[in-house]
């Protein structure tokens, strides 16, 4: 009787051990649940983003308007479009804007600059220089020998472009041919229009406005297919590049999620600015960016892309190369290390 009574005892102990148990594992449970639930209903960061009036704000546009139309509610973002990239590089230095879309060179000096404080996402926009001529003399690269270019954007990417090219194809820049350097793209038009003979060297959309301007010019050379044609089969591929898209690295260390998701919808964006020209052409003139007559003439020539990854280091690593070689100081006196390119941790 007694060794019955102790059995019933330890099974009684038994079960409420068991009961206790499992209340301290229910309990685990709704800890784990509410901490998961609070992470998922974080509020949403604030994503400040900047791009240079252009073709590397264009492919912005659709994610802009998205934007303004609260149809993002990951994170909050607010976008600014600079008329000048003066504009631009301070605000990235003072942590004033998060992300950027930059030109590729500026890229790299900015991070030299900064001791590493930025790092790319990804390419978004191609070559947008073209050779435009009133006449019909230039078929290739090597007919600009011995002829006058009219030009902006001495000491900056069209200079070395420019310079790079024409010696690939045997032609000095300093001997074979005369660069009249103008302050702005609009002089360049304007030499156009006074010599019935000239060439110039203009990035778009400028090349549409001034075709707009004046029907007898043409576009005689693309200065991207110019560049891809002097690859041959270089086992490391390099590219004419525009712009690119960086972030802050300390932005990019404490808000990865933001990140990704930012270049997510950027790259959707981007997709549609091609796939829809109409329309995002509306929307670039929406944005003051040009007028939408001017973009949707412009857009299929403006070369706007995205790459990241891989492919976007060998491409951007090996253009900044060839900057390199030109002018040091182009990319802020040395390439970048590794880290330059942004990788999803």
């Amino acid at each position: 009787m007694k060794m019955k009574k102790a059995a019933a005892a330890f099974l009684a102990l038994t079960m409420t051990a068991s009961m206790l148990a499992g209340c301290g594992n229910n309990t685990e449970a709704t800890q784990t649940t509410e901490e998961t639930k609070q992470e998922t209903e974080a509020e949403p960061v604030d994503v400040n983003v900047t791009a240079l009036k252009g073709p590397t704000a264009m492919g912005m546009v659709r994610m802009m308007d998205e934007s303004d139309k609260g149809e993002i509610d990951t994170e909050n973002y607010h976008f600014n479009i600079a008329a000048s990239i003066d504009e631009v590089t301070p605000a990235i230095s003072q942590g004033k804007t998060d992300i950027a879309a930059v030109p590729a060179n500026v890229a790299s000096v900015l991070y030299n600059k900064t001791e590493g404080d930025v790092k790319v996402l990804a390419i978004n926009t191609l070559g947008v220089l073209y050779i435009v001529e009133n006449g019909d003399s230039i078929q290739s690269a090597a007919d600009l020998k011995g002829k006058t270019i009219y030009a902006s954007g001495k000491g900056a990417t069209p200079e070395y472009a420019l310079n790079y090219i024409l010696e690939q194809n045997g032609i000095d820049p300093a001997a074979d041919v005369t660069i009249e350097w103008k302050s702005e793209h609009s002089e360049c038009v304007a030499a156009l229009a006074q010599d019935a003979a000239g060439i110039a060297m203009l990035p778009q959309p400028f090349v549409t406005t001034a075709m707009a301007k004046n029907p007898n010019l043409k576009v005689a050379l693309d200065l991207t297919e110019e560049w891809d044609k002097l690859q041959g089969e270089e086992e490391e591929q390099s590219a004419l590049l525009t712009g690119v898209v960086v972030v802050r690295s300390e932005f990019a260390k404490e808000h990865p999620e933001a990140v990704a998701d930012f270049m997510e919808r950027y790259e959707t964006s981007v997709e549609y600015v091609n796939e829809n020209t109409k329309e995002a052409a509306q929307l670039v003139g929406q944005y003051e960016i040009v007028t939408a007559d001017v973009a949707e003439k412009a857009l299929p020539e403006c070369n706007i892309t995205y790459i990241d990854g891989d492919e976007m280091k060998e491409k951007l690593s090996g253009y900044l190369s060839v900057l390199l070689e030109q002018n040091p100081e182009s990319v802020g006196g040395k390439l970048p290390n590794d880290d330059f390119y942004y990788t999803e941790e």
